[in-house]
């Protein structure tokens, strides 16, 4: 400890330097960045005719190392410390004649003008650039300009660093304002085995005469697993891409220390496009007992699917580590805008990646298997992309699910992980008259899956609940059959009001969108249509509810919200807060029958929020029930205008099991993998 400096002032001392050599001895001080790691950027740029500058050389090996594997012999190293030079002319002087060593102080050099084609810094300038005091900067200043004088036009100084934020923004804000070429190179292997966490880097300024004007400054970073560089535009983005890597060795570094109590998020990045490629989630579940063959797994999430509960919630992928059996479990999902070469091609790509993720005690020869469901990598198909002035970015696809079953999804590129809207597509039949044969029989192309959309099945659980309680509407006829005034607010992908008119016969529905691309892309795609039982209103759905209620008060047996919000800063996502202020609920129940029911689809996380929601809703409406979705944060509400309507869950339960029973009667083709009954039985009452 007593080799550590009493301020930082004191690392730009001689005094002190001489002090630390004296007690340090004969052994060489790295400060970090071994020559096996550097050697492959230096010998980038270091030519053997160069002639090289070694600035605070100190006692280190790098320049003796250099000069003894043949990459330069031309080396002047310089010290502002009397004892390191001595010493270092002693244990290289008789050995290696070429090289020299001088006492001379960086700031003000002895050298000629434009002497050195190359100066080498290691260390040196994280040393001086302790503070961003006005005295620290003006020293900075002074080490630049002699440093900028010595080299040739064309010279290199290479400057070995950690890469504190202050330290590279400094020098490249520097060098680039002198009309330099500024890369920045990640040391490959760096925080392996080493006293620092944080990687190495090597900045690499390239010396060219300045322009007159404002010349465009040339930055650029090359990441240890890459030669080519990558061109950033500004100073800002390259010290946040160094900041990137230096989290991540972090995070590296403490994964392979401890278990994560908290699950842990990363993306890895397409090398040319800089674009998300692969999405990771370290979970480590500690009710597995690790051995040597269950310490570690990778789990391919199958394209389209890292929308379901299992992949893509905190409580999913545990339970899927867990299931799986293993100690860590990395999964991994794959992003639409890439393309992949199957499973062999992933698991090669990624293989050298995860092994950073690798829990401690992993054997480093340990063989770690990837896992997917059913093997393979999903298929994902890209219907449609376009943009909407009102919702953004938005895609259209087609993903495959369990066994052979196709699904239609919208999804907001703002919002990716959610799948806005989804239908089931219909496998293909043959025509009529066609008779299938085994010989003549091809299998369907994996990236073309069917196209016809099953309108019988609703796909969205809360959509389920939603129809289900059509249940809590009095009146003795069969809801089938019965005559309802229906309003939907928000169209999506027209799945809920397609099969409210498709399988209510005598239903006349009402829906509102306030955009246009929705109309467009629920037709063309979802197999949406408008007839004398639905029609589509173009219009903001709070100026359509007020007009209504101004105009034609309780028109309505059903009034029904599913409407996103387009504030993702907001922590409720569905409905946007306009639409459950009281004045505005007020209005709907205006136009609701006094028997009628508003549902209500709420998707809110902040807790006081959703309090706040409730209890207004409350105020407006004297019989509320709720029905929470297992697995998600929806919470579909019922309200009804009177507290006479209050029902059981006895009574609930046998309406919908009598509402199911008419929807199966011949000529009805209602998909039976559900039970409206279900949706009902974990309603509770507000």
């Amino acid at each position: 400890m007593e080799l550590l400096p009493r301020s930082p002032a004191e690392f730009g001392s001689a005094r002190y330097w001489d002090r630390f050599f004296r007690q340090r001895g004969q052994r060489a001080f790295e400060w970090y960045g071994a020559f096996p790691e550097l050697c492959p950027v230096l010998h980038k740029y270091v030519r053997p005719r160069d002639k090289v500058l070694v600035v605070g050389c100190g006692n280190s090996e790098l320049s003796e190392q250099m000069y003894d594997v043949g990459m330069c012999e031309d080396i002047v190293n310089i010290d502002i410390s009397d004892a390191v030079i001595r010493q270092m002319q002693e244990r290289s002087g008789s050995r290696r004649p070429k090289m020299s060593y001088l006492l001379m102080d960086m700031l003000q050099m002895d050298f000629p003008d434009a002497h050195f084609q190359v100066v080498l810094d290691k260390g040196t300038l994280d040393a001086l650039l302790t503070d961003e005091e006005e005295a620290t900067l003006a020293k900075v200043d002074q080490m630049f300009a002699e440093i900028s004088r010595v080299l040739q036009v064309g010279g290199r100084y290479l400057c070995v660093s950690l890469a504190q934020a202050h330290v590279l923004k400094k020098a490249v804000e520097y060098f680039s304002r002198e009309g330099w070429v500024v890369r920045v190179h990640q040391v490959a292997g760096s925080g392996d085995n080493q006293q620092f966490v944080l990687p190495v880097f090597v900045y690499v300024m390239t010396k060219f005469r300045k322009i007159p004007g404002s010349a465009p400054q040339i930055l650029e970073i090359c990441p240890e697993e890459q030669d080519k560089p990558m061109r950033v535009e500004s100073v800002e983005r390259l010290v946040a891409a160094v900041k990137d890597r230096q989290h991540y060795a972090l995070l590296c570094s403490q994964l392979s220390k401890t278990p994560c109590r908290e699950q842990v998020s990363l993306d890895l990045c397409d090398k040319e496009s800089g674009k998300p490629r692969y999405t990771l989630h370290v979970v480590d579940s500690p009710l597995v007992k690790p051995s040597r063959e269950n310490r570690f797994a990778i789990f391919i999430i199958p394209q389209g699917r890292e929308t379901e509960w299992l992949f893509g919630t905190e409580e999913g992928r545990r339970q899927l580590a867990t299931s799986a059996g293993f100690g860590r479990l990395v999964t991994v999902a794959l992003h639409r805008e890439q393309h992949y070469e199957g499973m062999a091609g992933i698991q090669a790509e990624l293989s050298g990646k995860v092994m950073e993720l690798a829990p401690p005690g992993l054997p480093a020869r340990q063989q770690v298997p990837f896992l997917s469901v059913g093997g393979d990598i999903g298929v994902r198909a890209v219907r449609h992309q376009d943009t909407s002035p009102l919702s953004g970015e938005y895609v259209v696809e087609d993903v495959k699910g369990d066994g052979t079953c196709y699904f239609r999804r919208l999804i907001f590129l703002r919002n990716r992980n959610v799948v806005q809207s989804e239908a089931r597509l219909l496998p293909p039949s043959p025509l009529p008259g066609q008779k299938k044969r085994r010989k003549d029989k091809k299998k369907p192309s994996p990236a073309e899956p069917p196209a016809a959309i099953d309108k019988s099945y609703l796909c969205c659980e809360h959509h389920k609940a939603m129809v289900a309680g059509l249940c809590l509407l009095g009146g003795p006829d069969p809801l089938p059959g019965a005559s309802l005034a229906v309003l939907v607010v928000g169209l999506g992908g027209g799945s809920l009001s397609l099969f409210i008119h498709d399988y209510f016969s005598q239903a006349h529905v009402a829906v509102v969108e306030i955009d246009p691309s929705m109309l467009e892309v629920a037709t063309r795609w979802f197999g949406f249509s408008q007839g004398d039982r639905m029609q589509v209103h173009l219009s903001d759905g709070l100026d359509y509810v007020a007009k209504l209620a101004a105009e034609a008060p309780a028109q309505y047996d059903a009034i029904m919200f599913d409407v996103d919000s387009k504030d993702l800063t907001m922590g409720m996502s569905c409905p946007p807060p306009a639409f459950v202020e009281k004045p505005f609920l007020q209005k709907v129940k205006t136009i609701l029958k006094p028997e009628g029911i508003f549902v209500l689809n709420l998707v809110c996380r902040d807790a006081r929020l959703k309090e706040s929601v409730l209890a207004t809703l409350r105020d407006v409406f004297p019989l509320l029930y709720t029905r929470r979705i297992e697995g998600e944060v929806n919470e579909i509400l019922f309200c009804q205008p009177s507290p006479e309507g209050r029902r059981d869950p006895a009574e609930l339960g046998a309406r919908a099991r009598a509402l199911e029973g008419a929807l199966r009667e011949p000529g009805c083709p209602w998909d039976s993998s559900y039970v409206l009954a279900d949706m009902l039985q974990a309603v509770r009452i507000l």
